[in-house]
């Protein structure tokens, strides 16, 4: 067994903002901005609470390409409106408090298990246990909760609109972006490989696993992406074309690897900007590789089969079980910790408690600390914005449209930086409903702040992640297997055809995403503060030798790649 350190320097360190920052940020402004708006000239903003559901759902799946974000955001909306009708409906029939706080916790157990077996990406559960856990305390009549989840319905079908609308502008742009994420992170590998000398520099081993990562993340966002018309197709083919140059980085000879950066990093500037696709040469057996059938008839290219999807990631075992149970035990003691020193949201307690949970230990530490840093210097924020709360309502719309906006162009720089602006987005949606003292507001979310990050993490640290290691176990196999496979193609010699090459290309996928898996196994099960001894001579050994083979077969795709 070994005890690790909990660190905190890592933890308050700003990064580099996410590139894409400003569209989801735009996309909730403008999605809150057209129904708060509309109540405020009703006289209805105490019904911001359920407007506001629906209209945060455009914080979602900007990531992913246009046909899939339109079926993923119906989803998150029919997800939403769902667990804010348990919510609602429940606070109809009890008035218990104690017994709201373990439904807000079980639902909230619910959000985290769910988003993470899907993968949804950012903001994950955090908005959606924000939402349904202030509703549960809402003062509600059973008759209400109809019309009321209509409000979020509605809000939610305009931030559907509003996330698809730059389709009409770029409708290839989430596909163009993830390949140039691929194209940057290659160029990153081949400005990390070994100069002529044969002097390793730094930083190898994690470019390379992002390289791998960012290749392999693109090549999933291309296969979302249909190709049912002979312009969507081309435009499919040609970014194919330039992921198939990305990945080749993984097998690149020293000799020519400046070269090669420099042109992905322009490849990439490109796709960015907007320009047409630039044009690649391929060899022949990269070009066999997106060759669909032996007859010459072109088709896209396709995940390799056996992908496990969200079902396989909930079955018994799974790591993410544990997490679950993490959230709900720990929002439900959060809950009622800050129900007996007396505060008045004890939901805020439950969104502490739930937001913290991360894949482990200390990464749930890190979020503790951030939360609980973001939220006192909020607080400090919403004390200064006091006289500007005073002016009217419509001052406190445009404070809390800032403030969204403020969130989302900080928060992927840190999560303690955007918490200070999220906490006075949120405490000025609870003024819209109900107007208490600022002095008693800003107390009891301190407090709730305190209570459900300590309480949290202790339950956090009490409830052991046991099948982080076990997952390990299972990663390893999986790449010894796409290793083994990967070899016996490799000694058969080169795929002469494009059935071949095909199944050289589903070996290489497997291999890559079980290299992938095998990483962000052993990163979560390294952050348990109390695990057993990793196999690292396995693990080293795995990923040297998965390594090597994956160079082998991109090298055999991509033989005698001429220069562009």
């Amino acid at each position: 067994m070994r005890v690790r350190p909990l660190p905190i320097r890592s933890a308050v360190r700003l990064r580099r903002p996410v590139d894409i920052w400003h569209k989801p940020a735009l996309s909730a402004v403008a999605a809150l901005a057209v129904p708060d708006f509309a109540l405020f000239a009703l006289g209805r903003l105490d019904l911001i609470l359920y407007t506001s559901a629906g209209a945060m759902c455009a914080l979602y799946a900007h990531g992913l390409p246009y046909a899939a974000r339109a079926r993923t955001l119906l989803w998150v909306v029919l997800g939403m409106v769902a667990g804010l009708g348990v919510a609602l409906t429940a606070a109809s029939l009890t008035t218990s408090t104690a017994l709201l706080v373990v439904l807000a916790s079980l639902v909230a157990a619910v959000h985290k298990v769910v988003c993470d077996a899907t993968r949804i990406g950012p903001p994950g559960n955090l908005i959606l246990t924000f939402i349904a856990a202030s509703a549960f305390f809402v003062p509600q009549h059973l008759g209400q909760v109809p019309p009321h989840l209509a409000l979020a319905l509605g809000a939610g079908g305009l931030a559907w609109l509003v996330c698809m609308a730059p389709a009409l502008i770029r409708p290839r742009g989430p596909e163009r972006i993830a390949t140039a994420r691929a194209l940057e992170a290659a160029a990153g590998l081949l400005r990390k490989e070994p100069d002529p000398g044969g002097v390793e520099r730094a930083g190898v081993a994690q470019a390379r696993h992002a390289a791998a990562a960012a290749v392999n993340a693109a090549w999933h966002t291309l296969f979302l992406v249909p190709a049912h018309t002979p312009a969507k197709a081309a435009s499919r083919a040609g970014l194919e074309r330039l992921l198939v140059r990305a990945e080749s980085a993984l097998g690149h000879e020293p000799r020519s690897a400046a070269a090669e950066a420099e042109r992905l990093t322009g490849w990439a500037r490109e796709l960015r900007s907007g320009r047409p696709l630039p044009g690649v040469a391929l060899s022949a057996a990269e070009t066999d590789e997106l060759v669909g059938v032996a007859d010459e008839a072109r088709e896209p290219r396709r995940p390799a089969p056996g992908r496990p999807g969200a079902l396989a990631r909930l079955a018994p075992g799974s790591p993410l079980l544990p997490i679950g149970a993490r959230v709900a035990a720990g929002g439900v003691l959060a809950g009622w910790a800050s129900m007996a020193v007396g505060v008045g949201h004890p939901y805020w307690a439950v969104v502490t408690a739930a937001s913290i949970y991360q894949a482990n230990t200390t990464l749930s530490w890190q979020r503790a600390l951030q939360r609980t840093l973001g939220n006192l210097l909020g607080l400090l924020l919403y004390t200064a914005l006091l006289p500007l709360l005073h002016t009217g309502q419509l001052v406190m719309i445009v404070l809390a449209l800032a403030c969204q906006l403020g969130a989302e162009a900080c928060i992927t720089r840190n999560y303690w930086l955007g918490s200070v602006w999220v906490t006075p987005m949120a405490l000025l949606l609870t003024e819209f409903g109900s107007r208490l003292p600022a002095r008693t507001l800003i107390a009891d979310r301190w407090i709730d702040t305190v209570v459900g990050a300590a309480v949290g993490l202790a339950c956090c640290v009490l409830v052991t992640n046991r099948r982080a290691a076990d997952r390990i176990e299972v990663a390893l196999e999986r790449v010894t297997a796409a290793e083994s496979a990967a070899s016996r193609l490799l000694t058969s010699g080169p795929a002469p055809g494009a059935d071949d090459a095909r199944e050289t290309g589903w070996a290489r996928d497997r291999l890559a995403g079980g290299l992938v898996e095998l990483r962000e196994a052993v990163e979560v099960a390294a952050g348990e503060w109390w695990q057993r001894a990793l196999p690292e001579e396995r693990i080293a050994h795995a990923e040297q030798q998965g390594h090597r083979a994956l160079a082998g077969l991109v090298r055999q795709l991509s033989a005698r790649v001429p220069a562009a």
